[in-house]
């Protein structure tokens, strides 16, 4: 399998792409910045807000199957924002841009590798993007996320026909750098429950919003 995983240098991205490593998966990374110095993924630089970087990952990929396009890549900025002064507006444009846009070019930029294929694509957003969840703070990420979920349920519409599963989920509350030490599982539990979630999304599931483990979760 040729599996093609944005924002791979840290976190849940990278603890996808060595456990699919792991699993014998040929798996392209992008990254921003210097090349990581993980081993067996074949790291390629994007930055996911600019289209001009878009176009250069494409060029350099024309040709070359993707069985499966996971748009993880993403950015919590105002977990710590007060509502009554905070949630400026360059914070808004710089988490639509990486959360929502950043998700949406991705896939149309790939979007002949992945037909080539008759591929997958796996949108990773959040629980904080459910309507039937609202505790209240973080209305940039939860927006954003709410966002990525929408655009994942239309493109598995709009993909049907073309044989392309689209999955969107929630990766659980991680150990990571966004998910802080005191979340429910690390980076390898979310990691090994993903992958098995995308390997099980079929057309038939086309459109699911389901959790790490496997449960539907509530739009």
């Amino acid at each position: 399998m040729d599996m093609l995983i944005t924002g791979a240098n840290r976190g849940i991205g990278l603890a996808l792409a060595r456990h699919a490593v792991a699993g014998g998966a040929q798996v392209i990374g992008t990254h921003r910045g210097a090349t990581p110095a993980a081993e067996g993924i074949d790291w390629q630089a994007l930055q996911v807000t600019d289209p001009a970087s878009h176009h250069d990952l494409a060029a350099r990929l024309a040709g070359r199957s993707i069985d499966l396009l996971v748009c993880n890549a993403g950015v919590l900025l105002d977990g710590a924002e007060s509502l009554d002064n905070g949630y400026p507006a360059a914070m808004w444009a710089e988490t639509l841009a990486v959360n929502v846009t950043g998700v949406f070019l991705t896939i149309q930029s790939l979007l002949p590798n992945i037909r080539a294929a008759k591929g997958k694509i796996a949108i990773i957003s959040s629980q904080m993007g459910s309507d039937t969840k609202a505790p209240g703070g973080s209305y940039i990420y939860r927006a954003s996320k709410a966002a990525a979920l929408n655009i994942g349920r239309n493109l598995a519409t709009d993909l049907r026909g073309d044989g392309i599963a689209v999955g969107i989920y929630h990766p659980g509350w991680v150990r990571t750098d966004m998910g802080g030490p005191r979340a429910d599982i690390s980076e390898d539990e979310a990691a090994t429950g993903l992958l098995a979630r995308f390997a099980a999304l079929s057309l038939a599931t086309t459109g699911c919003f389901e959790n790490w483990d496997g449960r539907p979760h509530p739009f």
